[in-house]
């Protein structure tokens, strides 16, 4: 039979891993080895509302409204609408600072710019459904993810994916305001 003992010093690094886990989770702050002052970050971020079409024996996917949001390295933001492919609008702007070291250390926190590029397909039976395109360029290295929303696909889309989309709902967000 297991010793009290040996349970209690088995129990011991994990009580610490899981004190350590939790005060990074918590931290509501960027790291400072996050950002380094010689990131170079631009990022290209369309979501596209499709419409599939049928003719008959075949189909295609037209885009009923499309939002595209530029973050260029100094902080520089460009928003544009394209409805039913006629511009509407483009607002500029700039990203304050401290939202773009949030941003940068986001993706370079979360392994992002490691995620494999996958193919999300289209279930059979979807006919309106929202296509994300992220493209980031980070210190010259470049990669482009291209997803379709949840319920419109079998696959799992993961939580990094999310995670940086929310962020940048959030800057377009605060542009319409």
């Amino acid at each position: 039979m297991v010793k009290t003992s040996m349970l209690i010093v088995g129990a011991i690094p994990i009580i610490f891993a899981i004190l350590i886990a939790v005060s990074l989770i918590t931290q509501q702050e960027v790291p400072p080895t996050a950002f380094l002052p010689g990131d170079k970050i631009s990022i290209e971020y369309t979501k596209h509302q499709l419409k599939i079409f049928s003719f008959g024996v075949t189909e295609r996917a037209g885009s009923q409204f499309t939002e595209i949001l530029t973050i260029k390295d100094e902080g520089e933001i460009k928003y544009s609408v394209i409805e039913e492919g006629y511009p509407i609008s483009d607002k500029k702007s700039t990203l304050d600072s401290e939202k773009l070291i949030k941003l940068t250390a986001l993706i370079k926190e979360t392994g992002f710019m490691e995620i494999p590029i996958e193919s999300f397909p289209v279930r059979e039976n979807v006919t309106d459904y929202q296509k994300s395109i992220i493209k980031v360029t980070l210190n010259g290295q470049s990669h482009q993810i291209n997803w379709v929303e949840q319920n419109a696909t079998d696959k799992f889309i993961p939580p990094i994916i999310t995670m940086v989309e929310l962020e940048l709902d959030q800057i377009i967000n605060q542009l319409i305001e």
